[in-house]
């Protein structure tokens, strides 16, 4: 009994960081948001613009719209609109409290599962999700982490009462954690596998992508179903991108060997290396999730900012580019990873585009990442440069022309404890 009591407590203990109080939003009718600089992505920025939201949908873009009667006005002169952010390979909603294993349920056994799906297990009211929109990030690819085939993502947007509202897109994609590669001395990263236990590895990936292909091929008579190969058809199929998580030049260029084997629609995250490799990437078209704008060289004979330099070298050598921020609470800093990124050469258009509209094509959400006509009305209004740390300050947020509630845990604590 004793012991029963103190897991309930626990239990309860846990409940009040697992789930925030703060309602969905709700649409309110035809909305002009006049006045404002108008980052539209696609078409480049547009100073002092009107854009006309109607039925959840961005109806018009320009100046002097047209607007339909009972349209509420906000004027918003000095303010800057842009695309509701997109955060690529994050744990947002299966991670809570990393230390606390309860609240993480974004890995699972096993080299091989194929057949997972990561949406099943997201917490909608997960408490981390409104302190990474306060920072104007509107969707998540909900990724499972594993070793070797981990499974399926999903495209959320972080707004509403479950996984039902919430959803815009099922299995984005595919992912694959690459065995990592013996490194040579010097190398700062001691996590490489042994020669050996790689050697295992990699043929293990081999021997499941080619009993994969053969099931698939085989599936055109009356055979058994294997939940495994059956959900890695659509791979073959060129239905699904394969997502390749992998840093070093050599398990990229493995991988790619694998993709071109199967003539995979893919895509590398992590990608610290994809500058060496980077004609072959574009010779079989795959783009670059690249997930250190912020990071730390990995080589003693790097310089310390290599990793800061290496979006706008990417980009340079004709590397299609998103960025990432890996995990979960910390996602909430990609708009300042983008920034990062431009301040060390990337142009601010593709950076832009690169936490937007680039990301939204690679999940295949072509009425995401853009301010356009037709498009879904998930946008961010800021008082200025929303890569900027220092005056990116985001003031409204957007999905689907439903205004979402800022308020959050990190917000509630500031104000608590400036009163000290």
């Amino acid at each position: 009994m004793r012991a029963l009591i103190l897991t309930l407590t626990l239990i309860a203990s846990l409940l009040p960081v697992q789930a925030h109080d703060l309602l969905p939003g709700k649409e309110s009718g035809p909305m002009l948001l006049r006045g404002a600089t108008l980052h539209t992505v696609s078409q480049g920025v547009l100073p002092e613009g009107d854009l006309l939201i109607v039925d959840g949908r961005i109806q018009a873009i320009g100046t002097a719209l047209t607007v339909p009667q009972d349209t509420r006005v906000i004027d918003l002169p000095g303010h800057h609109i842009y695309p509701a952010l997109i955060a690529l390979d994050s744990q947002l909603g299966l991670r809570e409290i990393g230390m606390v294993r309860s609240t993480v349920d974004s890995y699972e056994v096993t080299d091989h599962n194929p057949q997972l799906r990561a949406s099943v297990a997201y917490n909608p009211d997960s408490e981390v999700i409104p302190t990474v929109r306060r920072n104007g990030i509107g969707y998540a690819q909900l990724v499972p982490e594993g070793d070797l085939i981990a499974g399926r993502s999903a495209l959320v947007a972080l707004d509403g009462w479950n996984l039902r509202d919430t959803l815009v897109q099922q299995d984005t994609g595919m992912h694959l954690y690459w065995p990592r590669a013996v490194l040579p001395q010097g190398d700062i990263d001691a996590r490489a596998d042994t020669a050996k236990a790689r050697q295992e590895r990699l043929k293990a990936v081999a021997d499941t992508f080619e009993a994969a292909y053969r099931y698939h091929l085989a599936q055109n008579g009356d055979r058994p179903v294997d939940t495994r190969w059956e959900a890695m058809r659509p791979l073959f199929e060129g239905a699904i991108t394969l997502y390749i998580h992998a840093d070093d030049a050599r398990q990229i260029d493995q991988a790619l060997d694998l993709v071109e084997q199967y003539g995979f629609k893919a895509a590398v995250v992590g990608g610290y290396d994809a500058i060496r490799v980077a004609e072959r990437l574009n010779a079989l078209e795959v783009p670059v999730v690249y997930t250190h704008a912020n990071g730390l060289p990995r080589r003693v004979d790097e310089p310390y900012d290599y990793a800061f330099s290496l979006p706008a070298l990417m980009h340079d050598s004709g590397i299609t580019l998103a960025l990432a921020w890996t995990g979960s609470w910390d996602s909430r800093n990609l708009a300042f990873a983008a920034g990062q990124a431009v301040a060390y050469g990337l142009p601010a258009e593709v950076a832009l585009a690169a936490i937007t509209q680039v990301p939204a094509q690679l999940l295949g959400a072509q009425d995401l990442g853009t301010l356009a006509a037709g498009q879904r009305a998930s946008l961010v209004i800021t008082q200025g440069d929303l890569l900027d740390m220092g005056q990116g300050n985001v003031v409204g947020l957007y999905l689907d022309g439903r205004p979402v509630d800022l308020d959050n845990r990190h917000e509630r604590l500031y104000q608590k404890y400036r009163q000290r």
